[in-house]
């Protein structure tokens, strides 16, 4: 299991590398999939043999997540997330704009063992639902085990105030859509030293199941851990998320997938802030 995990992440790092924006030339490669139409979500599995999975699999994300049916599981603990200041890039994906991150740079404790942070991306709307209710926007953060195994912290957002680590890189995402606008080459966008406070707090309330990607290939078998409290976000920086993104890829959420009898857990400390 670990090896195919293992063999999943490298595959869907190749794919976002290697199926888009070129960094040396202005002829990009066209999207394998997208939101709506012909390569919409409900066509994904026909459009490669590799990607069949979207439609037979049994544990595919997203789910919604209804309340009183999660379990409440005691042996897990508060979510304490440790990361390094590092150098990280903004990349263009078409399908959605992300910061991948070199290695060794921290992570989390799942089940007593340790996880790297190696990439973020955004969903708008959010992919994930709580009782049936969606949310502005959705971030995961995708770790990776030494074994192979992965992890993806998933936090929704509300819309409000903007949200502090966007702002960070505001101006980088208008660089990314101005390239895009202006047909210039995509290429990835140096960020330098990353390190935003909102990435360390320790979160205590989570649910916790186990999915899939919720783009191609969906593959199975990564444990979500959707984060109880959302944050706020501004239509302007949704809408920043939005701008450099494929015509097809502007709604970038995924629809709603059968639970199949999966168990939702969920830790909670009712006495602890968030």
């Amino acid at each position: 299991m670990a090896a195919f995990l293992a063999f999943f992440f490298v595959t869907f790092t190749l794919l976002i590398a290697g199926s888009y924006a070129s960094t040396t030339s202005k002829i990009e490669k066209p999207l394998q999939f997208t939101y709506s139409g012909a390569t919409g979500p409900d066509k994904w599995a026909s459009l490669n043999p590799s990607f069949t999975l979207c439609a037979t699999g049994k544990s595919q994300s997203p789910i919604n997540i209804v309340t009183d049916q999660v379990v409440i599981n005691n042996k897990l603990k508060p979510l304490a997330r440790n990361y390094h200041a590092v150098n990280v890039t903004l990349v263009d994906n078409k399908f959605t704009v992300a910061i991948e991150y070199p290695d060794h740079t921290g992570g989390i404790i799942v089940d007593d063992k340790p996880y790297s942070l190696k990439q973020m991306h955004w969903h708008s709307p959010s992919e994930h639902r709580i009782n049936g209710n969606r949310f502005a926007a959705e971030l995961h953060m995708v770790h990776v085990s030494d074994d192979g195994n992965v992890s993806v912290v998933a936090t929704l957002f509300k819309y409000g105030q903007p949200d502090p680590l966007l702002t960070k890189i505001h101006n980088k995402l208008n660089e990314l859509a101005y390239n895009v606008k202006s047909q210039e080459t995509i290429s990835p966008i140096t960020i330098g030293q990353f390190h935003p406070a909102e990435l360390r707090k320790t979160s205590r309330k989570y649910y916790r199941y186990i999915g899939s990607s919720s783009v191609p290939p969906c593959s199975e078998n990564l444990m979500y851990l959707v984060l109880g409290k959302a944050r706020s976000i501004s239509r302007e920086q949704v809408e920043a998320l939005k701008a450099p993104l494929d015509i097809g890829c502007k709604y970038n959420a995924r629809p709603c997938q059968p639970i199949n009898g999966r168990h939702v857990e969920v830790y909670e400390d009712s006495n602890a802030l968030y």
